[in-house]
């Protein structure tokens, strides 16, 4: 077995960007993900849709997409009275493949 001789550590480089590449790839999930969720969402006054947006965090490696707007779950999850209108787990679930090729994209690059 041949020795091998390391001249040079540049596993910081690499950590580094590939923490690079994962923030970019989260980062256009999270818009495209934002973009699916506004287009399924019911629109009355047109603030639920408007409150919707996405957050990185880069410590778990995740994306969050949603709102704070109060009455955002019974939207989504529907109530005795009202039927369910989803439009935030669609958006993550009926794309899963698209993100995971926009993940693997941009750790290509």
């Amino acid at each position: 077995m041949a020795d091998v001789i390391v001249r040079e550590d540049n596993s910081g480089e690499f950590r580094d960007g590939l923490d690079a590449a994962l923030t970019r790839a989260l980062e256009k999930v999270g818009l495209v993900a934002e973009g699916y969720a506004k287009r399924l969402c019911p629109v009355d006054t047109g603030r639920l849709r408007n409150s919707i947006t996405h957050v990185i965090n880069a410590g778990e490696q995740a994306v969050y997409v949603g709102t704070n707007v109060e009455y955002a779950p019974y939207v989504e999850l529907g109530t005795a009275r009202q039927k369910a209108q989803p439009y935030l787990r669609p958006a993550a679930v009926d794309h899963v493949s698209e993100y995971r090729e926009i993940i693997e994209g941009e750790l290509r690059r």
